[in-house]
């Protein structure tokens, strides 16, 4: 992850603020036409609460890449935070935390988009930290916090491309699921197959797939997995099959999963069933669990 000067310790915002300050820099997106915008950087480089948080474009060049999870952060879990720190490769990286809120008129359910926003924030306070505590030169790198509201991967890895918020040479990992991998190379999200490439060539030429297999429902098992990757990249395979590229698959990296059973779907159950506290270690990190206990999320 990029690095700042010498930042100074990260403040902790107060909740209520930082919740009217997510709220706030929701309607003003949701009222602009902006495909994609970054509402904060982590670290907060400002103690002071009545300072809001800040977006901090990127500066570093040679930039490194930008790592995105893409999620509904309903809430942030452990496995969140493990997919982003094995995907760092380089101080230069970059993290974004990406929400779409393309029904952000509708009320979503369990938790609000504010606090998700919340949450993601809290998930990129528990990464920044585990990096400084980890690195020599004891600061963590950058988290950016951000909202879209395009739906499908190749139109928001362009939105963040042209947004020039990171500037430019630098290439997008999206960190995925293998159940997205199966619904991204799937034509009928398309309109068939001329679509899919009209819509695929762009993205893997300017993104990369980081894909953490699933091996705890219905995708089967590793081999299955494998297998399945492995003959998308074959002359003559799946993919030339469904009138894909088989080239597309050099641009994806197949990786193993971080703690079966771990979900945010896992963490709704066991709050739900009455669980908090210790019930929910490894599950949720210390700060995103502060936020489903003082928020009593996900009791319904």
């Amino acid at each position: 992850m990029s690095t700042p000067n010498n930042p100074p310790a990260m403040p902790v915002p107060d909740p209520r603020a930082l919740v009217d300050f997510f709220a706030r820099s929701l309607t003003s997106f949701t009222s602009s036409s902006e495909p994609f915008r970054v509402l904060c950087t982590l670290p907060h480089l400002s103690n002071n609460n009545s300072h809001p948080p800040s977006p901090r474009p990127q500066q570093q060049h040679p930039a490194g890449d930008i790592i995105v999870l893409d999620s509904s952060f309903n809430p942030p879990t452990t496995a969140h935070a493990s997919m982003v720190r094995t995907a760092v490769s380089s101080p230069r990286d970059r993290v974004l935390l990406l929400l779409a809120v393309e029904n952000a008129d509708k009320a979503p359910r369990p938790a609000s988009f504010p606090l998700r926003l919340c949450m993601m924030e809290a998930l990129g306070r528990e990464l920044v930290a585990a990096a400084a505590a980890a690195a020599a030169q004891g600061h963590g790198g950058e988290v950016d916090v951000g909202v879209t509201r395009k739906p499908y991967f190749h139109d928001k890895a362009r939105a963040i491309a042209e947004s020039g918020f990171y500037g430019g040479g630098s290439d997008i990992t999206f960190l995925a699921g293998y159940d997205t991998l199966v619904r991204i190379l799937e034509p009928a999200y398309y309109g068939g197959s001329e679509g899919m490439r009209a819509a695929l060539d762009p993205f893997f030429d300017r993104a990369r797939l980081r894909v953490t297999m699933r091996t705890d429902g219905k995708w089967g098992g590793r081999e299955e997995q494998e297998a399945y990757v492995k003959g998308l990249a074959e002359e003559g395979g799946k993919m030339e099959e469904i009138g894909g590229r088989r080239e597309w698959m050099r641009r994806v990296e197949l990786v193993d999963g971080f703690g079966d059973g771990v979900s945010s779907s896992r963490v709704r159950e066991v709050v739900r069933m009455g669980g908090s506290g210790g019930v929910l270690d490894g599950l949720v990190g210390e700060e995103v669990r502060g936020w489903v206990e003082r928020e009593a999320l996900y009791n319904e």
